[in-house]
């Protein structure tokens, strides 16, 4: 069998095809030659030679040597929080914030009408009292960290009550228990992983330092199951003395039942409830940045508040900007639905997921054959685990690529574009598609089957 690392191209020839022409024409010519020289030097170390498309793999090293790691995407998954791609793609206004705050100074850490030092736990305190009808609340880096500093806060040292039900396994591989021992605190499993009774919290309530209930997000519970409701607990450690913890995950503050989708606890469900803390993201049904949300009662978030490890996780002058001007959004839940991009992809009726797609396939190359066919979208991020979301999707024959190679060369072009692959066929979804990205995505499929 010859060695295809034998007929390797020479740097020189490499430096003349014309995807890599396109190259040295907006870089450097040591960096471009830098690449090249890596990825023929890969290609040797491989018994399977070279890669599929030398511009491919020298444009890949080329942005990595730029430190140019992160990339924009183009989200054609219909996974509308994909944890993968970054959740929630922000709101125009909370861009604009988002620019208007690092372009220059803010006052992040100074109140302007004293000209002394401020706090920036100040900026997105009001709202979230508004939006949630808590008595205070704090903003740190994202949610784990809300859980570790309330567990904490008001654990530390001592046995937290948990049901074996919620004793789950986030994202990136994070575990409920390992979160509580991390916090300080000791776990005390109650109930059984199916059925927790208040009884069972109940019995377990002397010398307990606090009790968590935690959202099973990303997948559901089923048949012969049971829990107390949230309320139930609150009045139960609101007797005994206990504080209550209560991590409804998703962030969810605007009714999307008339869209179908329901049994995802709401934060305003927590604070009513009358849990003592409650904790949420930002960045998934929120449609903010990425944040960890606390509000409660305010002997319990100033307690957080005091915490050292506060110092540690607090968020930066950009999350805050972009979280406030989110949250400003809420005032008015049309106008949130409509502007914040989760919220309105969720909210798609299916003659408008329908005309999308025909708009979509209309732009895509005759080669491919584009066609509409039935689908689902997912909401993602471990909310509403159990929705179905219709949609309609776009089809793509691949040609001599196959599916697999169609869907990696769209991943690897300018901009990338992420698909979803079926039944042979490279499927997109316009739900998570910007309007004005499909002339673009057009013209990366036509690069793409162009080789």
């Amino acid at each position: 069998m010859t060695d295809a690392r034998r007929e390797l191209p020479s740097v020189d020839r490499l430096l003349h095809r014309p995807g890599i022409q396109e190259l040295l024409a907006s870089a450097p010519r040591p960096a471009v030659v830098a690449a090249v020289r890596a990825s023929l030097d890969a290609a040797r170390s491989r018994r399977a030679g070279p890669p599929e498309r030398w511009e491919d793999d020298v444009r890949e090293r080329l942005a990595r040597g730029r430190g140019e790691s992160l990339l924009p995407v183009l989200n054609a998954t219909g996974v509308v929080l994909h944890t993968n791609l970054g959740r929630a793609p922000l709101a125009p206004a909370a861009l604009d914030a988002l620019h208007a705050s690092a372009r220059g100074y803010s006052n992040l850490e100074f109140d302007l009408p004293s000209g002394t030092r401020g706090s920036r736990s100040d900026h997105c305190r009001d709202l979230l009292r508004a939006i949630s009808g808590a008595e205070d609340a704090l903003v740190v880096n994202n949610a784990a960290a809300a859980l570790v500093l309330a567990l904490n806060t008001v654990a530390e040292g001592g046995d937290v009550l948990i049901s074996r039900g919620e004793l789950i396994e986030i994202g990136g591989s994070f575990r409920i228990p390992e979160i509580i021992t991390k916090g300080g605190a000791r776990l005390r499993e109650i109930g059984t992983t199916n059925r927790t009774h208040l009884e069972d919290y109940r019995r377990a309530l002397p010398d307990v330092a606090a009790i968590l209930t935690v959202h099973r997000s990303n997948f559901e519970q089923r048949g012969f199951v049971s829990s107390p409701e949230p309320a139930e607990i609150a009045e139960l450690a609101r007797s005994a003395g206990v504080p209550y913890v209560y991590d409804v995950g998703s962030g969810l503050v605007a009714d999307l039942s008339p869209w179908g989708l329901r049994d995802e606890p709401t934060v305003q469900d927590g604070v009513h409830a009358g849990a003592g803390l409650v904790i949420f993201s930002g960045d998934k049904l929120l449609g903010g940045p990425q944040a960890g949300c606390l509000v409660g009662q305010q002997d319990l978030v100033a307690r957080c508040r005091r915490n050292p490890l506060a110092r540690a996780m607090r968020p930066d002058k950009l999350s805050l900007a972009a979280l406030a001007a989110t949250l400003v959004l809420y005032q008015d839940p049309d106008r949130a639905r409509d502007s914040i991009p989760v919220l309105a992809m969720l909210t798609l009726s299916g003659e408008q997921l329908s005309q999308r797609a025909r708009q979509l396939a209309a732009l895509c190359p005759s080669a491919c054959n584009a066609q509409l066919v039935a689908g689902q979208s997912a909401v993602g991020g471990g909310a509403f685990a159990g929705a179905v979301l219709p949609t309609t999707l776009v089809a793509l024959e691949p040609g001599s690529l196959g599916a697999d190679g169609l869907a990696l060369r769209l991943r690897l072009g300018e901009p990338a574009v992420v698909t979803r692959v079926g039944e042979g066929r490279v499927l997109l979804d316009p739900r998570t598609l910007p309007d004005d990205s499909f002339p673009v995505v057009a013209r990366a499929i036509d690069t793409a089957l162009q080789g």
